[in-house]
């Protein structure tokens, strides 16, 4: 059962369904002061959630008509805080520079992972969304490849359950697999390292 604001969303591509943008809201520590940047808007489903919690969001998308189709959802939710923009991030990067979450929901998103750290405040957190097993180890690996030792990975399940005055019981279908979830946040010498590069071009100006 889908609340009602989810009801009015069209579907296009595959979308991010509660029980993942739940878990990466609290995982991610998303909150009303909270800059988020989504890459892979797809339908703009997880867009709209977050959007709903968060200060605000700019959602990435390279394909027109899923940018659209994002654009669309965003509207009918009447969501002043979530922008979308058509560009691929992994050759050409984020605008934004300060974000607190970047998330990062396409094919081969590991290859995002150096633009989204650009785009990442100092305590910032990538978030992966990886529909396969060996998509996040990849993504996992070019993380720490990158500095970011604190790594967490989770797969969310649900099962509806069945009330019933002859007896309570798992419905015989449940929502299952449908993405693994990966939390980073950069190491300790990675942000020394960002420190020492902000230092020289303060002493270059």
């Amino acid at each position: 059962m889908f609340p009602k604001y989810l009801q009015k969303l069209k579907r296009g591509p595959q979308v991010v369904l509660p029980k993942d943008a739940g878990l990466i809201i609290a995982y991610a520590g998303i909150g009303k002061e909270s800059v988020v940047l989504d890459a892979g808007a797809g339908s703009g489903w997880l867009a709209v959630q977050i959007g709903r919690v968060a200060k605000k969001v700019v959602s990435y998308e390279k394909r027109e008509d899923f940018a659209s189709l994002s654009q669309e959802n965003v509207k009918r939710n009447s969501l002043e805080n979530v922008q979308v923009k058509l560009r691929d991030v992994i050759g050409e990067g984020f605008d934004e520079k300060d974000a607190d979450v970047v998330i990062l929901d396409f094919a081969d998103s590991h290859l995002a992972i150096k633009n989204a750290i650009a785009a990442l405040n100092e305590k910032g957190i990538i978030v992966g969304y990886l529909p396969h097993a060996e998509q996040m180890n990849l993504f996992v690996q070019q993380l720490e490849a990158n500095g970011f030792a604190d790594t967490y990975c989770i797969e969310g399940i649900v099962r509806e359950m069945l009330v019933r005055k002859a007896g309570v019981r798992p419905a015989n279908m449940g929502l299952m697999h449908t993405a693994y979830l990966v939390f980073a946040r950069e190491g300790e010498k990675q942000l020394d390292k960002r420190e020492r590069k902000k230092q020289k071009r303060r002493e270059r100006h």
